[in-house]
């Protein structure tokens, strides 16, 4: 754990742009504050880890399995014609992946999704809840 990362601190840190959906068995699963794409989620691991190579090969198949897991809950959500899988982490070196819901010709499809194109932030706690409370249903089955 790291003091100083939002994903192990949770709290203050990562409630500047993520809201807690739930916890799967090897990550935690967070909304997008910013919401230009419907349904936009981070999947970030229970691991104190910057790479995939740095899990054993268990812990990987079992973060990729929640990565699987929550494309899923967007998909019977959101309806996407497509979800984007953003794996970064320059700075930030917590292993985690967004999950990008995209639709035909609305904001962004046929291009890359920006990191956080400040369009559509959601900040009001009911309206997190109302959107997290339709994946987390899907999670939590």
């Amino acid at each position: 754990m790291d003091q100083n990362c939002a994903y192990c601190m949770k709290g203050e840190l990562v409630e500047k742009f993520g809201y807690e959906i739930c916890e799967l068995p090897s990550s935690t699963v967070y909304l997008f504050k910013e919401q230009s794409h419907p349904g936009r989620c981070i999947v970030a691991s229970r691991h104190h880890v910057s790479e995939l190579i740095e899990l054993s090969e268990e812990e990987q198949q079992a973060f990729l399995k929640d990565v699987v897991r929550t494309a899923q809950a967007i998909h019977d959500a959101f309806h996407p014609d497509k979800v984007n899988y953003g794996m970064y982490g320059d700075t930030g070196h917590h292993l985690h992946m967004h999950l990008v819901p995209k639709y035909k010709d609305e904001y962004e499809w046929g291009g890359v999704f920006l990191m956080d194109p400040d369009r559509k932030k959601i900040t009001d706690k009911d309206e997190l809840e109302e959107t997290a409370s339709k994946l987390r249903r899907l999670l939590t089955v």
